[in-house]
């Protein structure tokens, strides 16, 4: 069959069973289309492949190539995005009218997604082509901080941006949301010493890492946030921090690469969830839950021990 839609879910997650109940009705409704759903956590090999970091999440494949993909609970995104591959080139203009100015506002979100941004082939870690590594190296040279963009990791998104800012090769950079340029340009402004006043500086890591773990007397380092855990471990620490009643802060490891890795290393810590109080690691779910249960977490919580 021409179209297969893959929801990466998980159990734990409510807001899976609701996309789920979209899916089946969806399948009722376009029974051409093939429609699987696979436990993000049951396969782990898989899920890190495609770049599968919180649930739920939907990747669509043509002729066993993937076209397009969805992250989160967006049933009226869903349907459009299956109506949309379904209809393949067959749109009317009215539609494909449509259909660009959301692209558009995605690219305008993606572009504006943190001040420098570098949509590249693969990853800062893992660059996929001689010029993305160079970039990336000159970046880093230049103690840049900047978010990146896996342009092989949606299509839609690699041909779309090509047309919106009207720059046909890869890698782009971006600050505040205006287009620098590709390799050359960087390579220029670098030659003339513009490079430093326009792109933003990155913080020391070790600096951050110690200024996120104090921002709040109580903070928890997790998968989602205080409204959604993403993964099992983190709702149930999320669910006993709320019993106990103390205000605390969350940070969604999920959202930044930089702090997810750099934290292991600097607390010496491998997984996640991660607690800290005044600054201090109290440990994770197995220590919380340890301390549940003899009593001492609501003073550990209040600092008192």
């Amino acid at each position: 069959r021409s179209l297969v839609v893959v929801h990466f879910w998980a159990p734990w997650a409510p807001q899976c069973a609701q996309m789920n109940e979209v899916m089946a009705a969806l399948a009722k409704e376009h029974t051409q289309v093939t429609f699987v759903q696979l436990e993000a956590e049951a396969v782990p090999e898989v899920s890190e492949k495609y770049g599968i970091s919180s649930v739920p999440t939907f990747l669509f494949f043509k002729n066993s190539q993937k076209v397009d993909r969805l992250d989160g609970a967006h049933a009226p995104e869903l349907t459009k995005k299956v109506q949309r591959h379904i209809s393949g080139t067959s749109l009317s203009s009215s539609s494909s009218d449509s259909a660009k100015e959301d692209l558009n506002a995605r690219l305008k979100k993606l572009i504006n997604a943190a001040p420098c941004m570098l949509f590249m082939k693969g990853s800062p870690k893992e660059p996929r082509c001689g010029f993305s590594k160079q970039m990336v190296e000159i970046l880093n040279k230049h103690g840049v901080s900047f978010s990146s963009f896996d342009i092989f990791s949606d299509e839609e998104v690699r041909q779309g941006l090509k047309t919106y800012s009207n720059w046909p090769t890869y890698p782009q950079l971006y600050v505040n949301g205006e287009l620098i340029g590709g390799l050359d340009i960087i390579k220029e402004l670098e030659a003339s010493g513009e490079l430093d006043t326009i792109c933003p500086k990155a913080q020391k890591l070790e600096d951050r890492l110690k200024s996120l773990i104090n921002k709040a007397p109580v903070m928890l380092f997790m998968k989602g946030n205080k409204q959604m855990a993403k993964c099992g471990f983190s709702k149930q620490i999320i669910e006993i921090m709320n019993n106990t009643g103390v205000d605390y802060e969350t940070f969604d490891i999920l959202e930044d690469e930089e702090v997810r890795q750099g934290l292991k290393t600097f607390s010496n810590w491998p997984t996640y969830p991660q607690l800290y109080v005044k600054g201090e690691l109290v440990g994770g779910l197995d220590i919380v839950k340890e301390l549940k249960e003899s009593g001492e977490l609501l003073p550990v919580l209040k600092g008192e021990n």
